[in-house]
């Protein structure tokens, strides 16, 4: 799940080499954290959210199938 995010995040921003995921385990449920430069933060947003909220469903559809929780954090 990790390596989806990190190629979603690197085909949207203009900075690439920037973007860093990392993920953690937090009380049973797998915590995806993307950091992008901040010049960048919109365009992984979108408008309205819409961008991050695509992502987010993505990561609930491949966390389903594995039987896991997923949170995805952008900062």
């Amino acid at each position: 799940m990790k390596e989806l995010v990190e190629y979603v995040a690197k085909s949207l921003v203009e900075n690439p080499s920037a973007v860093r995921v990392t993920e953690r385990l937090r009380r049973g449920t797998l915590v995806i954290e993307l950091h992008v430069a901040p010049s960048d933060m919109g365009r992984v947003i979108g408008k309205e959210g819409r961008i991050a909220n695509a992502l987010r469903a993505l990561l609930r559809v491949a966390a389903a199938r594995s039987g896991r929780r997923v949170v995805l954090d952008i900062s």
